[in-house]
């Protein structure tokens, strides 16, 4: 009898490690990651998901000759260990710095013990490790007797038919959204460099591209930029894309604006023809070890943030405007759908997956439309706990049928867009049937974190970490907390997650200090594994505060400047799930306010059976 045929990912992993041992490496890093050190990962380099069969949006993969093991987060920890199982892949599960993580995993490997002097090479592709994480590695790594090998694309001959480059075209960010136009980034830029110094600005990512040159793309799902790099100089910009995606009446423009167009292939050249009296800025947190290994000896480096990073978190005015105006037209797209959703339930086939398809549709007939800004997280009850839970036509939980109710509980919805005119994010969890006594504690405790957070004012330059705590106190109350960030900056029709300000529990550094016309989220949550999950999210505005009285001190020299948050997500909140016991007055004249308001923009937008949706889930709520 024939042996069984190998499963896929068995396979794969063989193949990996034949070149392993044909290298003469002892254990190979696959991360997350493309040369861009993208979030969202072009096909090409989604090589940890073709070799693990881990889906999630992020996490490593660590192979040595006998073992495997994918190293996440806690947002990913049940999603992973039921796409792993049975695939001879473990799981690590991430509950602080990654870097000592790996190196842990390595020593503890029988297989893999330093012998007679000589370390032993953990291989990474050096194109798409960044260098902060990079340099790090390889200094944990020299301590254990391991080298780091960064020359070579880890991937080369073992992945059949991997994907190519992609082929979608440039356009531009034009009039009336673009309303700052690329000259005037592209002096600021300069400007900037003239400060620290610097003859020359290399920038990797994709975001910090897209913004600085007002053009969008559509080669990394959901956001809309395209691969690229920029080398820019005193009198010039190199631009290297793949050749084909910029037509000639936009490479014309370009050029005008002293923007020349180079084969995307050139990047790599060009960093390494730079002249050896050079001053090269680069930001080692947004740039890959590979294209430091190329920097000519002799150019001096500065290292600093990019400061089209910090330019961009910043929105403009116009900017704000237009943003508004996205909030308004999606929270009339999500009225719609809720309003079809309590309709429907008990009369139709719902599961997670209508969720998502109708959804996105009520997004789609919205003016200004471009896509989805990352895959909708629609989890019904035990799913929901599953703070990056995608549902699959292979495995989904269904919520009604013609003949009703599948089951009650929480439906938790995670979703966004992409508009002309701004990036939506936004987290609403819903009652399917009558929520129980525990559900509507959970759910209160984590609206509470919503509110409380809102409603605070700060200083400016208030770093974003020292703001996580006020979402979570509600729950820290009860003895209860949850794993991931409260909130990531949000991007002007970019990414939507971006920096450099986050509110979360990380090691906080001067380039998260809140500034006038950052976006960032508020999304505090609680998750009940195999029971459900609660997420309720808003973007939020930084805007300055302004005296309410003559003369207050808020504002005033002796206390500084000081931001508060302006709430621009439009959708009502389920108040069907809320204990009041649990609430303060205070906290229902801010629920009610915010109701008010969503009743007030979005009303203008809506008729019929979502119109009076609107009206019934924003009436006031009284003791």
């Amino acid at each position: 009898m024939n042996a069984p045929a190998p499963s896929p990912i068995a396979a794969r992993l063989q193949a990996l490690r034949a070149r392993l041992a044909q290298q003469g490496w002892q254990a190979a890093l696959i991360p997350s990651s493309d040369p861009h050190l993208s979030e969202y990962l072009p096909e090409r380099w989604q090589g940890r998901v073709w070799f693990s069969g881990f889906t999630g949006s992020s996490g490593t993969l660590l192979v040595s000759p006998t073992r495997a093991a994918v190293f996440t987060d806690s947002r990913y920890w049940e999603q992973a260990e039921t796409e792993l199982a049975g695939s001879g892949v473990d799981l690590v599960k991430l509950d602080g710095p990654a870097v000592p993580a790996y190196v842990q995993w390595l020593v503890e490997q029988p297989d893999l013990n330093p012998g007679g002097g000589q370390a032993l090479t953990l291989a990474v592709d050096g194109t798409v490790m960044g260098l902060a994480q990079a340099q790090m590695l390889a200094d944990a790594l020299k301590a254990r007797q391991w080298q780091l090998h960064t020359r070579d694309d880890v991937l080369d001959g073992i992945w059949p038919d991997r994907p190519g480059l992609p082929t979608a075209p440039v356009y531009e960010h034009a009039l009336p959204y673009a309303a700052t136009p690329r000259s005037e980034k592209l002096a600021a830029l300069r400007q900037a460099m003239k400060d620290k110094g610097a003859t020359h600005h290399w920038i990797a990512t994709l975001d910090d591209l897209a913004w600085l040159l007002n053009l969008r793309g559509a080669d990394v799902d959901y956001n809309p930029v395209f691969l690229g790099h920029a080398l820019i100089s005193h009198d010039k910009v190199d631009l290297f894309v793949g050749e084909g995606k910029i037509d000639a009446a936009l490479q014309a423009r370009l050029s005008a604006d002293g923007v020349l167009v180079q084969p995307y292939a050139q990047a790599l050249p060009a960093i390494q023809a730079l002249p050896k009296d050079a001053s090269l800025l680069i930001d080692p947190k947004r740039i890959t070890w590979g294209l430091r290994e190329a920097v000519p000896e002799g150019v001096k480096v500065i290292e600093a943030i990019n400061p089209s990073t910090l330019a961009k978190s910043r929105k403009t005015h116009a900017e704000a405007a237009f943003i508004r105006e996205a909030m308004a037209r999606d929270g009339a797209a999500m009225c719609r759908f809720y309003a079809w959703l309590e309709q429907a339930l008990g009369h139709e086939h719902i599961s997670e997956l209508t969720i998502d398809e109708r959804l996105s549709a009520e997004r789609a007939r919205q003016p200004g439309y471009v896509s989805l800004s990352f895959p909708t997280i629609a989890g019904f009850n035990a799913n929901g706990a599953q703070p990056h839970y995608r549902a699959t036509p292979e495995s989904h939980a269904q919520i009604s049928t013609p003949q009703g109710l599948c089951a009650e509980g929480l439906l938790l919805i995670d979703s966004g867009a992409q508009y002309l005119g701004g990036t939506t994010d936004i987290t609403r969890t819903w009652a399917i049937g009558t929520p129980s006594a525990a559900q509507k504690r959970d759910y209160t405790l984590v609206l509470k974190g919503t509110m409380g957070l809102s409603r605070m004012r700060f200083p400016r330059g208030t770093l974003g970490p020292m703001l996580d705590a006020v979402a979570r106190a509600p729950m820290w109350e009860h003895g209860m907390d949850f794993g991931h960030g409260t909130g990531h900056g949000v991007g002007y029709f970019l990414n939507v997650h971006e920096g450099p300000q986050s509110i979360s529990k990380a090691v906080p550094d001067a380039n998260m200090a809140m500034q006038p016309g950052m976006i960032t989220s508020i999304e505090p949550a609680l998750y009940r594994p195999r029971q459900w999950g609660i997420r309720i999210e808003n973007l939020v505005l930084n805007v300055p505060l302004v005296p309410q009285v003559p003369d207050a001190p808020v504002g005033s020299p002796e206390h500084g400047e000081y931001l508060a948050f302006e709430t621009l997500t439009l959708c009502p909140i389920d108040t069907r799930c809320i204990d009041l016991s649990l609430m303060r007055d205070d906290e229902l004249a801010w629920l009610n306010a915010y109701h008010a308001e969503v009743h007030r923009r979005l009303m203008p937008l809506l008729e019929g059976e979502a119109l009076a949706w609107l009206l019934e889930r924003t009436r006031p709520l009284t003791r």
